[in-house]
Protein backbone atom coordinates (compact mmCIF):
# COMPACT_ATOMS: atom_id res chain seq x y z
CA UNK A 1 0.00 0.00 0.00
CA UNK A 2 1.30 3.55 -0.98
CA UNK A 3 1.72 6.03 1.89
CA UNK A 4 -0.91 8.80 -0.13
CA UNK A 5 -3.54 5.73 0.31
CA UNK A 6 -3.23 5.66 4.04
CA UNK A 7 -2.89 9.76 4.52
CA UNK A 8 -4.70 9.44 7.89
CA UNK A 9 -2.48 6.64 9.15
CA UNK A 10 0.25 8.87 8.69
CA UNK A 11 -0.30 12.18 9.97
CA UNK A 12 2.11 12.58 12.60
CA UNK A 13 0.14 15.13 14.30
CA UNK A 14 -2.09 12.94 16.25
CA UNK A 15 0.88 11.40 17.94
CA UNK A 16 2.12 12.71 20.83
CA UNK A 17 4.40 11.09 23.61
CA UNK A 18 3.42 11.29 27.14
CA UNK A 19 5.86 13.47 28.53
CA UNK A 20 6.28 15.16 32.51
CA UNK A 21 6.30 11.91 34.35
CA UNK A 22 8.14 8.47 34.29
CA UNK A 23 5.85 8.06 30.96
CA UNK A 24 7.65 9.20 28.40
CA UNK A 25 8.13 6.62 26.03
CA UNK A 26 4.39 6.04 25.80
CA UNK A 27 2.56 6.98 22.68
CA UNK A 28 -0.49 9.03 22.51
CA UNK A 29 -2.92 7.94 19.79
CA UNK A 30 -6.47 8.62 18.79
CA UNK A 31 -7.37 9.20 22.36
CA UNK A 32 -5.77 5.74 23.47
CA UNK A 33 -1.99 5.28 24.36
CA UNK A 34 0.13 2.27 23.74
CA UNK A 35 4.02 1.30 24.12
CA UNK A 36 4.71 1.73 20.44
CA UNK A 37 3.94 2.34 16.88
CA UNK A 38 5.63 -0.62 14.57
CA UNK A 39 5.82 -0.02 10.69
CA UNK A 40 5.78 -3.64 8.70
CA UNK A 41 7.58 -2.41 5.34
CA UNK A 42 7.83 -4.39 1.71
CA UNK A 43 10.46 -3.29 -0.35
CA UNK A 44 9.61 -4.91 -3.77
CA UNK A 45 12.26 -4.58 -6.85
CA UNK A 46 15.06 -2.11 -4.82
CA UNK A 47 18.50 -1.89 -5.88
CA UNK A 48 21.48 -2.67 -3.28
CA UNK A 49 19.68 -5.50 -1.29
CA UNK A 50 22.68 -7.54 -1.19
CA UNK A 51 25.24 -4.52 -0.40
CA UNK A 52 25.82 -4.36 3.53
CA UNK A 53 27.61 -0.98 3.42
CA UNK A 54 24.22 0.26 1.62
CA UNK A 55 21.43 -1.30 4.30
CA UNK A 56 24.16 -0.23 7.08
CA UNK A 57 23.76 3.45 6.29
CA UNK A 58 20.01 3.06 5.58
CA UNK A 59 19.30 1.24 9.16
CA UNK A 60 21.81 4.10 11.03
CA UNK A 61 20.07 7.15 8.63
CA UNK A 62 16.48 6.05 9.24
CA UNK A 63 16.98 6.00 12.85
CA UNK A 64 18.10 9.74 12.76
CA UNK A 65 15.10 10.89 10.64
CA UNK A 66 12.98 9.51 13.00
CA UNK A 67 14.33 10.81 16.34
CA UNK A 68 15.67 7.66 17.31
CA UNK A 69 18.45 6.78 20.04
CA UNK A 70 20.75 4.46 17.56
CA UNK A 71 22.54 2.18 20.10
CA UNK A 72 24.09 -0.76 18.27
CA UNK A 73 23.43 -1.83 14.78
CA UNK A 74 24.85 -5.24 13.63
CA UNK A 75 24.09 -7.30 10.19
CA UNK A 76 24.79 -10.99 9.05
CA UNK A 77 25.62 -11.50 5.08
CA UNK A 78 24.97 -15.07 3.94
CA UNK A 79 26.83 -16.58 1.60
CA UNK A 80 24.65 -18.89 -0.45
CA UNK A 81 22.06 -16.11 -1.99
CA UNK A 82 23.67 -12.58 -0.94
CA UNK A 83 20.83 -11.64 1.31
CA UNK A 84 21.32 -9.57 4.72
CA UNK A 85 19.95 -9.96 7.88
CA UNK A 86 20.51 -7.11 10.34
CA UNK A 87 18.89 -5.09 13.05
CA UNK A 88 19.74 -1.23 14.38
CA UNK A 89 19.10 -1.96 18.08
CA UNK A 90 17.34 1.58 19.29
CA UNK A 91 16.61 3.64 22.96
CA UNK A 92 12.77 3.64 21.61
CA UNK A 93 13.33 -0.13 20.37
CA UNK A 94 14.67 -1.26 16.72
CA UNK A 95 14.66 -1.40 13.24
CA UNK A 96 15.28 -4.76 11.44
CA UNK A 97 15.71 -6.01 7.72
CA UNK A 98 15.60 -9.17 6.41
CA UNK A 99 16.64 -9.14 2.22
CA UNK A 100 16.01 -11.94 -0.10
CA UNK A 101 18.18 -10.20 -3.17
CA UNK A 102 16.90 -13.66 -5.57
CA UNK A 103 13.40 -12.57 -5.18
CA UNK A 104 14.48 -9.10 -5.24
CA UNK A 105 12.49 -8.30 -1.36
CA UNK A 106 13.50 -7.26 1.67
CA UNK A 107 10.99 -7.31 5.01
CA UNK A 108 11.76 -4.53 7.31
CA UNK A 109 10.16 -3.88 11.00
CA UNK A 110 10.25 -0.09 12.09
CA UNK A 111 9.21 -0.71 16.27
CA UNK A 112 9.53 2.68 18.28
CA UNK A 113 8.04 5.12 21.07
CA UNK A 114 8.39 7.94 22.60
CA UNK A 115 8.49 10.86 20.43
CA UNK A 116 9.86 9.50 17.68
CA UNK A 117 8.32 9.01 13.49
CA UNK A 118 8.69 5.94 12.45
CA UNK A 119 7.33 7.28 8.89
CA UNK A 120 10.45 9.22 8.81
CA UNK A 121 12.92 5.91 8.99
CA UNK A 122 10.64 4.47 6.20
CA UNK A 123 11.10 7.33 3.96
CA UNK A 124 14.82 6.58 4.23
CA UNK A 125 14.25 3.24 3.10
CA UNK A 126 12.58 4.48 0.10
CA UNK A 127 14.93 6.75 -0.85
CA UNK A 128 17.80 3.87 -0.33
CA UNK A 129 16.60 1.32 -2.17
CA UNK A 130 14.94 3.05 -5.27
CA UNK A 131 11.55 0.07 -4.81
CA UNK A 132 9.55 -0.43 -7.93
CA UNK A 133 6.59 -0.50 -4.68
CA UNK A 134 6.65 -0.04 -0.81
CA UNK A 135 4.32 -1.63 1.34
CA UNK A 136 3.61 -0.24 4.66
CA UNK A 137 1.65 -1.84 7.05
CA UNK A 138 0.86 0.40 10.37
CA UNK A 139 0.63 -1.30 13.87
CA UNK A 140 0.02 0.61 17.34
CA UNK A 141 1.48 -1.82 19.68
CA UNK A 142 0.88 -2.40 23.38
CA UNK A 143 -2.61 -0.51 23.87
CA UNK A 144 -1.76 0.68 27.76
CA UNK A 145 -4.93 2.47 28.40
Amino acid sequence: MEKGNLAPLFDAGHDVAESGSEHEYLLHHEGACYAGRHLLVDVWDGENLSNPDVIDGALRRGAEAAGAKLLHVHLHEFSENGGVSGVAVLAESHISIHTWPEWNYAAVDVFMCGGTDPIKAADVLREAFKPARLDIADHYRGRIR
